[in-house]
């Protein structure tokens, strides 16, 4: 009723974390800043909305028996302390974006000196707005302002000048420049020739002297830096070394007991030894133990790089080198790790088909936390373990150490989990780490199934991964049969698809057949109606060439001819025996058998007339003074 929680298991899970204390498990969960309730159960206080109008608490107040659970509060009443909220800021400035991640028991100033490490810009010089109630002092209590979990602030700097653009210029420019450091290791008389961006750190350049030489960042003692070069953080580009090539000199410092005289020297120049980081051990030198090995443990085993980069821009290339020292704190039998954004491991192990689909499993990595050591080595690396794994996870990693990276984690979770799950890693203490999250796919979300915490032993972890895989096995078998039957409609409208398809196309070619057969006919017959015309124009052209026809009572010779067609029709005609054969032939194709297709033939003698001088007369060629004649077709 308090919480919202409908979900028995999640609630079981937050009173297991809190140790079965209701009110600390009902504190870390309800919006701390409209009111207080108080339990009746022993007489302590819960901070939260207060339930019931006025006139509930005046009846409560007036009934001591009475069995109501939340009443308001009696101010001499003990109150819990609440958990602190991590608040998150997105401070803008000029062309730069600033995320801090802080609790809200912090102050305004406390914001501003941050800032002032980031920006290089003094916090006094500083006016910080965006805030959603007005203007507020350095000395405000976040708490007090009741902010979101997200904000977005602006710096404005009125007393410092504008940068110049071309100082911005050139000095992206020379962030782009990469620089040749000549380091010469003093006391084994060595040279490395090294290449560095001029992005790159002071600070980077020493850690990777470390790798070289094997001189802690704390213990290495440097000659060669400017004198403007007073801070580890600051780039290559603005520490003022000579470009392209820089020759340095480093060495380690000879004994942790030094006179007045030499320590004095040594902090005339702040950045010639660096201030631990927290990442290295004190030389076992300084304890009276030899370098080579302390307490029975190399010196190299506890030398420990970062797991990953703080602030990695490049979550693949993070996990690279989480995977990379992994390996070598722990030797090479272990989980395989996604290389990829967390987005990425969900496409590839919930989005492909159902039969592929794995389980998440995100291990959650914490330097400082004292289970560590054991989980990974024992647990983690265990051949059962990494074997199950392989087999059915898509294992990804995260380092929780630094805070940057444990807020980036934070804000993915919430993002892609919600801020249940978000508030319930948020709450886990550093000795209860490393943890390992157990998500499922679903079709609409990710569900975590389990978060199983460093204090385990490796047949309790597998046998929460097996009943995680036991849970998501029932759910993907659901999934395969939904995905089949799908497959099988889709299959069966592309076979339709397909025949449809088909059947269009023998339509259209059937179709496209008709019409080029119809337009070949008319094509066809046009040329036939285009020929005919032709011959009909020869046909009168020759007609109306042809001389008279003589009459029979002419006393010029006539000669009267007698044609028989193929058809068996006969016409006759009268011609002066003076007349031409080509007269003959061209009266024969007036009447539509043209010379070229037919032959005219005499009967007796039977002759070709068609093969005679067609200039020779009736007379000459003896069709005088009459003849039939029959037209047969050439072959």
């Amino acid at each position: 009723a308090c919480t919202g929680i409908e979900n028995i298991d999640e609630a079981i899970t937050l009173l297991e974390q809190n140790n079965w204390d209701l009110v600390a498990a009902i504190n870390g969960v309800i919006p701390q800043e409209n009111g207080i309730l108080q339990s009746e159960y022993g007489g302590e206080t819960l901070h939260g909305p207060a339930y019931g109008p006025t006139g509930h608490s005046t009846a409560a107040s007036s009934n001591p028996s009475s069995s109501s659970a939340f009443r308001h509060v009696v101010p001499s009443r003990q109150i819990v302390e609440r958990q602190p909220r991590m608040l998150d800021f997105r401070v803008e400035y000029r062309d730069r974006n600033v995320d801090v991640v802080l609790e809200d028991t912090s102050t305004v100033g406390d914001i501003k000196h941050i800032l002032e490490n980031e920006l290089q810009v003094p916090a006094s010089k500083m006016l910080l707005k965006g805030w959603k109630t007005g203007d507020v002092d350095d000395s405000t209590v976040l708490k007090t302002l009741h902010l979101p979990k997200n904000n977005s602030l602006y710096v404005l700097t009125p007393d410092l000048p504008p940068p110049s653009s071309s100082h911005s210029g050139a000095l992206q420019e020379s962030l782009n420049q990469n620089f040749m450091l000549i380091v010469t290791h003093r006391e084994v008389q060595r040279e490395y020739n090294l290449n560095f961006s001029g992005s790159s750190t002071i600070q980077e350049v020493k850690r990777n002297v470390y790798d070289l030489t094997s001189i802690p960042v704390r213990h290495q003692l440097w000659e060669g830096w400017p004198p403007s070069a007073t801070d580890d953080s600051m780039t290559l580009a603005v520490s003022g070394l000579s470009f392209p090539c820089h020759r340095l000199t480093v060495g380690r410092r000879s004994s942790p007991v030094q006179t007045r005289e030499q320590s004095e020297e040594q902090c005339t120049d702040v950045h010639m030894v660096s201030d631990s980081d927290g990442d290295d051990f004190e030389d076992a030198t300084e304890f009276g133990v030899d370098d080579g090995e302390m307490f029975g443990v190399a010196s190299s085993a506890l030398r420990k790089s970062p797991m990953m980069p703080e602030n990695a821009e490049n979550e693949g290339d993070a996990l690279l080198q989480f995977t990379a020292e992994f390996s070598s704190r722990y030797g090479d039998c272990h989980p395989v790790y996604f290389i990829g954004s967390l987005e990425a491991a969900f496409q590839e192990a919930f989005y492909g088909k159902a039969r592929d689909r794995k389980l998440l499993a995100i291990y959650l990595h914490h330097d400082e936390s004292v289970l560590t050591n054991v989980f990974c080595s024992q647990m983690l690396c265990a051949e059962s373990i990494v074997s199950y794994l392989s087999q059915n996870f898509i294992t990804w990693a995260w380092d929780m150490t630094k805070e940057a990276n444990r807020a980036r984690f934070l804000t993915m979770c919430t993002r892609h989990f919600g801020s249940v799950v978000a508030q319930t890693i948020r709450t886990q203490k550093t000795d209860q780490f490393p943890l390992f999250l157990i998500i499922m796919g679903k079709r609409s979300s990710n569900e975590v199934l389990n978060v199983i915490q460093g204090n385990t032993t490796v047949d309790e972890l597998m046998m929460r991964l097996m009943a995680a895989m036991e849970i998501f096995s029932a759910q993907q078998q659901e999934d395969i049969k939904d995905e089949d039957e799908r497959e099988a409609r889709e299959n069966v409208k592309r076979e339709q698809d397909e025949a449809y398809r088909i059947s269009l196309e023998a339509d259209r070619a059937k179709r496209e057949a008709q019409e080029r057969e119809m337009a070949e006919q008319f094509r066809l017959e046009q040329i036939r109606k285009e020929q005919e015309e032709e011959r009909e124009a020869i046909r009168l052209s020759l007609e109306q060439s042809l001389p008279p026809e003589p009459k029979e009572e002419s006393t010029e010779s006539v000669s009267k001819l007698r044609i028989r067609t193929p058809s068996g029709e006969f016409f006759e005609r009268r011609f002066l025996a003076s007349s031409k054969l080509q007269v003959v032939f061209d009266f024969v194709a007036s009447k539509g058998y043209p010379w070229e297709e037919y032959k005219l033939l005499g009967t007796f003698p039977r002759r070709d007339v068609t093969q005679l001088d067609p200039n020779k007369s009736l007379l000459e060629v003896k069709l005088y003074p009459q003849e039939t004649l029959f037209l047969e077709a050439k072959e």
